[in-house]
């Protein structure tokens, strides 16, 4: 079965079973833009923990299906290349870096 993919990332296919084990899930990622399954592919793939994919693959399933056309609360997909990450993106990432550098310090590193 052809399910239609993102614009930077491909559809995983953990996800692709998944939406295609739901009609009314396939009808909303295929009724979405490129760009918004781009969004949830990326939310997908970028935990950490194989449990948070699972639940991330079930949650773009029932959100589809609850009428959801992004992951809410998501900063978006840093990987895209045609346009260039906002300030507040920007911001958020070097919190990030800057708080894992830290915890890596505490730890003995450098």
């Amino acid at each position: 079965m052809k399910v239609a993919s993102g614009t930077v990332h491909t559809l995983p296919a953990d996800l692709k079973k998944a939406l295609a084990a739901s009609p009314r899930a396939l009808a909303a990622w295929e009724d979405i833009s490129a760009l918004a399954r781009n969004e949830w592919i990326c939310w997908t793939i970028s935990v950490k923990q194989e449990a948070t994919r699972k639940d991330h693959v079930k949650r773009v399933v029932s959100e589809l299906i609850e009428g959801m056309r992004r992951p809410c609360c998501w900063i978006g997909c840093i990987h895209r290349t045609d346009k260039s990450i906002s300030p507040s993106i920007r911001g958020i990432l070097a919190k990030q870096a800057k708080s894992k550098k830290s915890a890596h310090l505490h730890q003995g590193g450098r």
